[in-house]
């Protein structure tokens, strides 16, 4: 049997566990160990008395991953991200930030509905998890909305669609995994991610604004805010811009010369200098374990994913099958745009059925080295590619739109996290009652994505600057 009909018969098997309800992480190593044993027996033609040795040597090669990769330095910048956000909580930066942006935004038409949209932003450039992003502002925003009569089912929703520009604005873990399974620059990400972020935040504004013109009622507006209490809510919020500078200065230098040290250095600094702010608030020894205890479960989650799906991604690599998707899809006689935008599609459906972090860690493997070949290869130059762009420049944003798709897909139903994570907060609204508030959001990030596929600008201006 050929290589790569193993591996489609594997990747099947994957994908009928994972529907099954498997966790990722258990059935892409079980997928990857099973292929490499199939792998290894098939070249020693089936002989019974080789299935020990193949079976010996699938191991070992499995083995091999989880500390070969795991060691990567890029990789301990998840846990200093996530930290860094459940320690922005109990810093209080959370409600200073919703505070600052309804003294100074609430009075336009969806005020409130617009404040937490950009407090949500502000939020995600010291957070780089999404989850964490809804949750907190599930228990600060939704009561305020609900006080002056919006919808609860659109003030959840408000919410839960807020919660993922953290996928995007750096420190962005997902980013982070991205990097790491297609061996780009993570730094390059990062600065990639920012100006994406905040121009989904913008959309999302200009949707809210929109319907609260149009519908009666929808969003009104909040006003009565002196000038002077305007500018006393700022100092409070100021330390986020302090946490975002250093970021961005341990990844790039925008006044020129040398970054001040790598992007896990800054994450470092960033997640201590949260810490003394935390503590400055009255952190205690109890927030500061459960602070502990959230990250460190967090980070757990999303390493042993990510050891799961390496195992798998091992096995593909025996079995050619990433470099046989790519001559296919390169083959088709279909413009490079118009396959590039089916595989988006196929990143909507098949999000409606996974979590964002396994969707992107079983299919990257596949999917990328095929777009790498649909723009002629990674070391092409902007003049001879099909997408405008040199191939480092295309992997940085292809990786921005898959990362927005994720984002797409944690409030999307049946399993879109952001969604339970906003009804488990507030029990007195339904999953149900949250999908219905989140639906006006897939029309904004809809119009984002396409403007991020039409304008190739948006998304690398800011890294090749960097470069």
């Amino acid at each position: 049997m050929e290589s790569t009909e193993i591996g489609l018969w594997v990747t099947g098997g994957l994908l009928v566990m994972v529907v099954l309800g498997m966790r990722v992480a258990f059935a892409a190593a079980l997928a990857g160990l099973v292929g490499l044993v199939w792998i290894f027996w098939d070249r020693s033609g089936y002989d019974p008395e080789r299935f020990g040795w193949a079976l010996g040597v699938a191991v070992k090669t499995a083995g091999q991953v989880p500390h070969g990769k795991v060691a990567s330095q890029a990789l301990s910048l998840i846990p200093t991200f996530i930290l860094i956000g459940y320690l922005a909580y109990y810093a209080g930066l959370t409600r200073a930030l919703f505070e600052a942006a309804k003294r100074w935004i609430a009075w336009v038409p969806g005020g409130l509905a617009v404040s937490t949209v950009f407090a949500t932003a502000g939020f995600a450039a010291v957070s780089g998890a999404s989850v964490a992003t809804a949750a907190v502002f599930a228990r600060i925003a939704i009561p305020e909305m609900l006080k002056v009569g919006y919808d609860k089912r659109f003030a959840a929703g408000v919410v839960a669609a807020g919660g993922t520009l953290a996928s995007l604005i750096p420190p962005s873990a997902i980013l982070v995994i991205y990097a790491i399974i297609v061996e780009q620059d993570v730094g390059r990400l990062l600065l990639a991610g920012f100006i994406p972020g905040v121009f989904s935040a913008l959309v999302y504004a200009a949707l809210i604004i929109i319907l609260a013109l149009t519908i009666k009622g929808f969003g009104p507006p909040v006003g009565g805010f002196t000038w002077r209490e305007r500018f006393v809510s700022l100092p409070p919020a100021l330390p986020i811009v302090a946490v975002v500078v250093i970021i961005i200065f341990f990844v790039y230098n925008p006044f020129g010369g040398d970054a001040w040290g790598t992007p896990t250095e800054g994450g470092a600094i960033g997640a201590f200098l949260v810490f003394l702010m935390a503590l400055w608030h009255g952190m205690r020894l109890p927030e500061l374990r459960d602070a502990l205890v959230e990250t460190a479960k967090l980070s757990i989650m999303i390493f042993a994913i990510i050891w799961g799906v390496l195992i798998y991604v091992r096995f593909l690599g025996f079995a050619d099958l990433p470099s046989a998707f790519a001559d296919w899809i390169s083959g088709l006689p279909y413009s490079p745009m118009l396959i590039l935008i089916c595989i988006l599609l196929a990143y909507a459906v098949l999000g409606m059925f996974m979590d964002a972090i396994g969707m992107l860690l079983l299919t990257l493997p596949v999917v990328y080295p095929a777009v790498m070949a649909l723009n002629g290869g990674l070391m092409v130059t902007a003049e001879d590619s099909a997408f405008g762009m040199s191939g480092p420049m295309c992997a940085v944003w292809f990786g921005i739109l898959v990362v927005k798709m994720a984002e797409f897909c944690l409030i999307t139903p049946p399993i879109g996290l952001n969604c339970f994570v906003v009804a488990g907060v507030q029990p007195d609204i339904s999953v149900q009652d949250v999908f219905r508030g989140v639906t006006p959001f897939f029309v904004a990030d809809a119009i984002t994505i396409g403007l991020l596929v039409a304008f190739p600008a948006i998304v690398l201006w800011l890294p090749s600057m960097a470069m």
